[in-house]
């Protein structure tokens, strides 16, 4: 069975992360990919929205597919469907992405696995936001 990091490693993780590719990233602001990744830009994180019909979201320009993202991936965060997961993990592992943040509510144990087996870090069924807030946020400079 899944089990995350623990809470030091997560904000060990997300302390060391500059760029965040967010796949699944509403251009709707009411929706909880679209708050989630406002509030990681406010913490000074770049987020390159994922979307396959957005043309831009946040100010930032927005790609159809991880491997279309010209530049280096720090931390792919996904909001998507369970479903969907094993695609997006498929695509990680073919370009080399380290981690992987499946957000809160959404779980696929075996796509999970699968990218652990790939040599990723794994979150799953927890929210990044909430996370960095709680946990990791209080003396980090570097923001």
């Amino acid at each position: 069975m899944f089990k995350n990091p623990d809470e030091q490693a997560r904000c060990t993780l997300l302390k060391k992360i500059k760029t965040i590719a967010v796949v699944g990233l509403s251009p709707n602001a009411a929706r909880p990919s679209h708050g989630v990744a406002r509030s990681m830009q406010g913490f000074g994180f770049r987020v390159i929205p994922v979307h396959p019909a957005a043309k831009e979201i946040l100010g930032e320009k927005v790609y159809a597919r991880l491997a279309d993202i010209p530049e280096p991936i720090d931390l792919v965060d996904v909001f998507r469907s369970a479903e969907f997961i094993d695609g997006v993990v498929d695509e990680c592992l073919a370009l080399g992405l380290k981690a992987i943040w499946i957000q809160e509510g959404i779980v696929n144990e075996a796509a999970a696995a699968r990218a652990q087996a790939g040599g990723m870090t794994v979150i799953m069924d927890r929210c990044i936001y909430r996370d960095y807030r709680d946990f990791c946020r209080a003396g980090d400079s570097d923001r």
